[in-house]
């Protein structure tokens, strides 16, 4: 007979539990080994790229970490930066008085100045700080150390700038090619010498250095400059040069860093119009370039030049362009004069000196990168400062491809 009670069943709510105690612990179980192992990926990926990158031209790159509190001037609004109101009301977006202008595409014209000019608020403030319809402050120093720092194009200012109490006419053309102007040409301020004639004999009364020392003697080396061939074949004569090129078809061009604008004056002996770039390093350089009756361009080495592409005939450099310049600077240089030049535009690369082991390790292929096509290629000693420091010259004249220029 059958027992009158069966069996009690499982009873639910401990299954349940069971069940529930279960997925918890496997999904703790493949939390954790899934982690584990893209972990593991991630740092194998970092391994690679970072190996790959090693191995390329590229350079891997990892962000430091950025704190909650850290503030770049960059990240702030200009107005926030404390920073002169007449630099602010020169940077400030101007309204167009007619409305939008498909040239600017906009209703707004922003003038251009150089972004690293807030990286220096100190200088910019005292650089900005006048009277406005007044006389600008007597600060060449001070516009100067902010160009060289970056600050190009200088902001614009809305005062008169110091001037000569007695101003002289400069000479007449050709005269004013090879007379030493008047004195009171130059505003003496930021400059040791106060005369001409103090600069003419800095050379043999001054210890110190400073830059183109003998050029404001324009009846010393500057006489004889580029008239004609002489050396070790490095100095190279401009009639020389002229004669690459078909007469007449060397017109236009740009001297950098051309001290007293002596090559500009024997090129406009030639009816070749050259501009000079030229600093005033404790001298009136630009000032005296333009007594002589050619054009100063104040400029540093560092700003794009201003010349759409294509454009000249012709540009020349001694001893700027050196080892002294940091090389990535130089590469972007170096294609920058290519981008001005006309195809079949020379640049002459006069005087540029570095140590040995630089050229073949560094300058000749960087030069060779460029693309230009060798004319002259001239190699010799640097002996000023004594054989043992290897110190070596290349004079160049390289010429832009009429063809497949890119």
């Amino acid at each position: 007979m059958d027992s009158p009670h069966k069996p009690r069943s499982f009873s639910p709510n401990l299954f349940f539990f069971i069940l529930l105690v279960s997925s918890n612990l496997l999904t703790f179980f493949i939390s954790n080994t899934f982690k584990n192992s893209s972990c593991s990926l991630y740092q194998q990926t970092y391994k690679a790229i970072a190996t790959t990158s090693l191995n390329t031209a590229i350079p891997f790159v990892v962000e430091p970490e950025i704190r909650d509190d850290a503030v770049h001037v960059s990240d702030k609004p200009a107005a926030d930066l404390d920073l002169p109101s007449e630099f602010l009301a020169f940077t400030s977006p101007q309204q167009l008085p007619f409305g939008v202008n498909p040239n600017f595409n906009s209703d707004k014209l922003i003038p251009p100045v150089g972004r690293p000019c807030t990286m220096f608020p100190d200088l910019l403030r005292r650089y900005m700080s006048y009277k406005i319809n007044g006389s600008c402050p007597d600060d060449e120093l001070l516009a100067q150390k902010l160009l060289l720092k970056g600050c190009e194009p200088l902001p614009r200012r809305r005062c008169r700038p110091a001037a000569q109490q007695e101003y002289v006419e400069p000479y007449p053309l050709p005269e004013s090619l090879w007379t030493t102007p008047s004195d009171s040409s130059v505003v003496w301020t930021a400059y040791t010498c106060k005369s001409y004639e103090c600069l003419i004999n800095r050379k043999k009364n001054q210890k110190a250095f400073d830059d183109c020392k003998d050029c404001f003697d324009l009846n010393g080396r500057e006489k004889t400059r580029w008239s004609s061939k002489k050396g070790a074949g490095l100095d190279f004569s401009i009639d020389e040069v002229l004669a690459v090129k078909k007469a007449g078809t060397i017109r236009i061009g740009l001297d950098i860093g051309g001290g007293v604008a002596t090559f500009a004056v024997r090129m406009r002996e030639r009816n070749i119009t050259i501009l000079t770039t030229s600093m005033n390093l404790n001298g009136p350089f630009n000032t005296f370039i333009a007594s002589r009756g050619v054009v100063p361009l104040y400029i540093s080495i560092s700003q794009r030049l201003p010349f759409f592409d294509n454009t000249l005939d012709i540009v020349h450099s001694m001893h700027v362009l050196s080892n002294w310049i940091p090389t990535t600077l130089l590469h972007f240089l170096l294609f920058d004069i290519y981008r001005v030049l006309r195809p079949g535009g020379l640049f002459w690369l006069d005087h540029f000196f570095c140590v040995g082991e630089q050229f073949e390790q560094v300058y000749a292929p960087l030069i060779d990168s460029i693309g230009f096509n060798k004319v002259k290629w001239v190699i010799g000693r640097k002996m000023d400062r004594g054989p043992e420091l290897n110190e070596m010259y290349l004079s160049a004249l390289l010429e832009k491809p009429l063809k497949n220029s890119w």
